[in-house]
């Protein structure tokens, strides 16, 4: 068995190499030139400005659907105006934190620690009042003159997990500040996420706003254009893959990243297979398999009350039509078999409204006269990954 796999390896390095450099595909490649964004990107260096003249610039909140170009733009403005504040002997720091990652921004507690580490200041990872991580934090941001931008990525995730009371202190510090500044930048996928927000905190937070739109398809392809003759090696992307691509995810989301990955999917297929080009079957083939990994994957990422939500709705689904109380009704049994509290029937329907937003399933609102408006759910899962979401929640949920 060994030997024959030295004759893959072996075989392997020795086969055409599609690409010249895949991490040009990556969602982590930051680009030296952002396409199709210089409006944001213009509005962007516009508020963060005064950072140069040690003023504090507005807040801003940042929105827009998944790839369409947000944690590129911010990043891209940021490192310009790092570059023109290293150059000046400016005190400008910029802090980036993305949200999402577990054990750094899922409490109040770990990010503001995170905050104080970024600092110099070293704080346990629990063990000391929330207060307290608050003091140490304050202090060393205040230690001596400078502007502090601080941009939270997916900031609906960490008000998800820690609440909105932590933007509020955010946005509320500079009263007790004397020598620094800290502006906040937040950006979010969740387009009505700042509705939820308590008026304080939005008011607060948005001082400015600024709106992604998705990129349509003329867009998607110049920027795969590019990306494409850095990353593959020549002659290897059969005539029409490049605009196929862009098709395929301008009809479905505007989402660049999603288009990138398809192309990298079909690359790796190909290069699998044998093949001396990337055809448009490889990319079939991968949108195919983009999209049952991507359903396996949101399914098995998400909290056990979102997954207890989702397999209600899946036993429901032999129905021809239901709504959000029956839904309930299925899913206060299932969290007795699970051993879990649950939620108020108000908060599964934020649920709902959740795995609409992912994709997941369809919840169209109703309205039911005098008795209020519902949800009419219906599921969005391929039907041949079905049987694998409902495995992968029956084993979460111990219901096995």
């Amino acid at each position: 068995m060994g030997q024959d796999l030295n004759n893959f390896f072996e075989k392997f390095l020795k086969k055409q190499n599609m690409f010249k450099d895949k991490k040009v595909l990556q969602s982590a490649h930051l680009p030296n030139e952002i396409l199709h964004r210089d409006d944001q990107i213009n509005q962007i260096a516009q508020i963060l400005a005064p950072a140069l003249r040690l003023e504090r610039p507005s807040n801003v909140f940042i929105y827009g659907k998944t790839g369409t170009g947000k944690t590129l733009s911010i990043k891209h403005t940021s490192q310009q105006l790092l570059d023109v504040a290293k150059t000046r002997n400016i005190p400008l720091k910029i802090v980036y934190v993305n949200c999402k990652l577990k054990k750094i921004a899922d409490t109040e507690y770990r990010l503001i620690a995170e905050l104080a580490r970024f600092f110099g200041k070293a704080i346990p990872p629990t063990g000391l009042p929330t207060d307290e991580v608050y003091n140490i934090f304050f202090r060393e941001l205040d230690r001596e003159k400078k502007v502090v931008i601080l941009v939270l990525d997916e900031i609906d995730q960490l008000v998800k997990k820690a609440g909105d009371q932590i933007i509020y202190n955010l946005t509320r510090i500079n009263s007790d500040l004397k020598q620094a500044e800290l502006c906040l930048v937040g950006i979010s996928n969740d387009l009505a996420f700042a509705n939820n927000l308590d008026p304080r905190v939005k008011s607060s937070l948005s001082e400015e706003e600024l709106v992604f739109p998705p990129y349509n398809a003329l867009q998607i392809q110049d920027i795969l254009q590019g990306r494409a003759i850095q990353a593959f090696s020549d002659g290897v992307l059969e005539q029409g893959v490049i605009q196929k691509c862009a098709a395929y995810a301008a009809r479905e989301h505007g989402d660049i990243r999603r288009a990138l990955e398809l192309l990298r999917v079909a690359g790796e297929l190909a290069e699998r297979k044998g093949l001396s080009a990337i055809t448009l079957a490889e990319l079939d083939e991968a949108q195919e398999k983009i999209e049952k990994d991507r359903f396996v994957d949101v399914v098995f990422t998400q909290p056990k009350q979102f997954q207890a939500v989702l397999y209600s709705i899946i036993m429901m689904e032999k129905d021809s039509a239901f709504f959000t109380g029956d839904v309930y009704d299925i899913y206060k049994k299932i969290c007795q078999k699970a051993n879990l509290r649950p939620l108020t029937q108000r908060r599964v329907s934020d649920v709902i409204a959740e795995l609409d937003m992912l994709g997941i399933i369809n919840a169209r609102v109703i309205s039911k006269g005098r008795y209020g408006r519902t949800r009419e759910i219906g599921l969005s899962l391929p039907t041949e990954i079905e049987p694998k979401i409902k495995q992968i929640l029956e084993e979460s949920l111990l219901l096995t």
